[in-house]
């Protein structure tokens, strides 16, 4: 069992180096907004990984946040917020690293996804159980 809790604690690790980028990134070089969102959607997919790898569900190599919340079991009862959050991230997974596939993004919408990233992290650990 420890073996599986450091597992899943690399995953949340990883995220939160994700997460943690974004921030900076977003302090220092808010005109990286592509870098920023990119963060932001790594850093969501990870924790929702955290919690599959928790409750031991395989999982396809996937960046679609939906394809990993549908994954969870019916009891999981994930919200439609949480869908419609996820949504919003995924456009930020592949599309967004190359050029000419967005325009810009305002200050607003960065706050909005690092504070999604944020929410998932806190919904990830709130899961699994994990004491910080």
């Amino acid at each position: 069992m420890s073996g599986q809790i450091e597992h899943i604690k690399a995953w949340i690790s990883k995220a939160d180096h994700d997460l943690g980028s974004a921030k900076i990134i977003y302090l220092y070089l808010p005109d990286y907004f592509d870098t920023i969102a990119f963060h932001c959607q790594q850093a969501t997919e990870k924790y929702i990984k955290a919690i599959l790898v928790q409750r031991e569900i395989e999982f396809e190599r996937s960046h679609d946040l939906i394809y990993l919340l549908e994954l969870l079991p019916e009891d999981f009862d994930v919200s439609y917020d949480k869908y419609k959050k996820a949504v919003l991230l995924n456009g930020f997974s592949v599309q967004i690293r190359y050029p000419n596939k967005i325009d810009h993004m305002t200050k607003e919408e960065l706050e909005e996804a690092i504070s999604i990233a944020q929410e998932f992290r806190i919904w990830a650990i709130e899961k699994i159980g994990i004491k910080e």
